[in-house]
């Protein structure tokens, strides 16, 4: 099976896709996910969402799950 990754604005833009698609052999949290994906450390104030409900970065992730990352929210 396989961890499905959507990515939302400005990180779109930073990892270069939409979403992806990777082994879920060795991962164990979204940290994981995104250390999978992106040469660059993570940004703390980075949302993310584990199968549509918002988690943290240490959250454990398994095969079939989607994980979705967002930047941080403003506003003003």
């Amino acid at each position: 099976m396989a961890i499905q990754i959507r990515f939302f604005a400005s990180l779109r833009e930073r990892v270069g896709h939409t979403s992806l698609s990777i082994d879920g052999n060795g991962i164990g949290s979204a940290r994981d996910v995104w250390h999978a994906v992106s040469d660059s450390a993570p940004d703390e104030e980075m949302l993310v969402a584990i199968n549509k409900a918002y988690a943290d970065l240490d959250r454990a992730v398994q095969d079939g799950d989607e994980v979705a990352f967002f930047p941080p929210v403003t506003g003003g």
